[in-house]
């Protein structure tokens, strides 16, 4: 490029999407004098989802400024809890997010999962039709315009994934009111009206059950429940909501 120098920095937080040479901090950058700023920030690896407020020499820009000569440029990290004005607050996450899909499900948040691949387009194009902020790992996906929202995964562990996200949206918990399988929510089944569908010693053992609305599949407090109340019983803690 040999157009207009400018000077970036990108919030500590952004700092593992841009080469190590700029993580430092304040960088030169040359620019070509008519991208927008949005542009140049994807350009050196940040998804749009996680850019933040925009700064050129202190004052807030839309994503559409054109940076000019001699500006110094910051790009600060989303606010927490991040609102997303417009629709009521969902998920979709792609298809390498399942165990997430699963225990934010189990905390009660509308969470989509495709559990095949459907391909980055179909993705983008489902988060759009039904407003969804779609979760990701794939910063290729996440630069796709049609999405309605979207934000980046930061960890690879489930646990951290969890927190990352609860602690992103401040999405409101309902812990025990969705199914795990397929979204559906949960209503409380009658004993004698699922009794086919157990088996013996499930039927001998456990007494309260739940059903779901959409897949009938059915529930009740078994052998891994123990684990499960953990996982509600930190995310309540932290992050507030019902642990009943």
């Amino acid at each position: 490029m040999n157009g207009p120098e400018i000077t970036l920095e990108v919030a500590p937080e952004l700092r593992l999407f841009v080469p190590h040479d700029r993580r430092r901090g304040a960088t030169p950058l040359t620019t070509d004098g008519a991208s927008t700023l949005g542009h140049v920030i994807e350009s050196l690896g940040v998804p749009l989802t996680e850019a933040g407020e925009l700064l050129a020499n202190g004052a807030p820009v839309a994503r559409s400024h054109i940076p000019v000569p001699g500006e110094h440029i910051e790009v600060r990290a989303v606010d927490r809890p991040q609102q997303v004005p417009g629709a009521p607050l969902r998920f979709l996450l792609d298809v390498h997010l399942g165990t997430l899909a699963r225990r934010l499900r189990l905390l009660g948040v509308d969470a989509a999962y495709e559990s095949e691949d459907i391909g980055d387009p179909a993705l983008a194009a489902l988060s759009a039709r039904e407003r969804r902020v779609l979760l990701s790992r794939d910063r290729g996906l996440l630069r796709r315009r049609e999405i309605w929202a979207g934000a980046y995964v930061y960890s690879d562990r489930p646990q951290e994934q969890l927190r990352d996200i609860l602690g992103r949206f401040a999405p409101a918990l309902a812990p025990w009111t969705r199914c795990t399988a397929c979204n559906g929510t949960l209503a409380v089944a009658d004993k004698d009206a699922v009794s086919d569908l157990l088996e013996h010693g499930t039927q001998q053992a456990y007494d309260v059950f739940a059903r779901c609305t959409e897949c009938a599949r059915v529930y009740w407090r078994g052998a891994h429940h123990g684990h499960l109340e953990t996982i509600v019983a930190d995310a309540v803690r932290e992050f507030g909501g019902a642990a009943a």
